[in-house]
């Protein structure tokens, strides 16, 4: 009896093809998965985005309400309303923050947010204002910490030492 061979060649063949097949979808396989992974972030994204629209949306619908801005002005601007008499109470021992309030005789209210640093607590108990001021000394004194005056040369208008000319 004669030995069969281990591997026809029709059985080489259909190998072959199988491989080439493999090889030749592997490439858009990993194109299609990674086009899928991409697509579930661009969702993600999206849904994200929506989300922050909405957030806009509710927001912006209470700056129409006239008594949130009014109640912002006078916690973000320390405005008060004509007949009020507005203040600041301040610590006498100097611990914590700032307190303020709009008019004499009401419960003051902090304008601190929980959880700050003692700092960012006295920066926002100060007006706007001040706390621009504050910047522009800041930038000032870090601008030219060691700048010496460079003196000007002689004005020529009004000179009455005599030239040749």
């Amino acid at each position: 009896m004669a030995a069969r061979p281990r591997f026809t060649s029709r059985a080489t063949v259909l190998v072959l093809v199988l491989c080439s097949l493999v090889a030749i979808l592997a490439y858009p396989t990993r194109q299609f998965i990674s086009q899928r992974a991409e697509i579930s972030a661009q969702r993600a994204k999206a849904d994200h985005a929506r989300q922050q629209v909405e957030q806009l949306r509710r927001e912006k619908a209470r700056w129409q309400d006239p008594e949130y801005v009014k109640a912002q002005a006078r916690a973000r601007l320390h405005y008060a309303v004509p007949g009020e008499t507005p203040y600041i109470a301040v610590d006498p021992a100097g611990q914590g923050a700032p307190h303020s309030s709009s008019t004499v005789g009401a419960a003051a209210s902090p304008n601190a947010v929980p959880g700050s640093t003692a700092a960012g607590r006295a920066n926002a108990a100060k007006p706007w204002y001040a706390g621009i001021w504050d910047s522009v000394d800041a930038a000032d004194t870090a601008a030219a910490p060691h700048a010496t005056p460079v003196p000007l040369p002689p004005s020529p208008v009004g000179d009455t030492s005599p030239h040749d000319h």
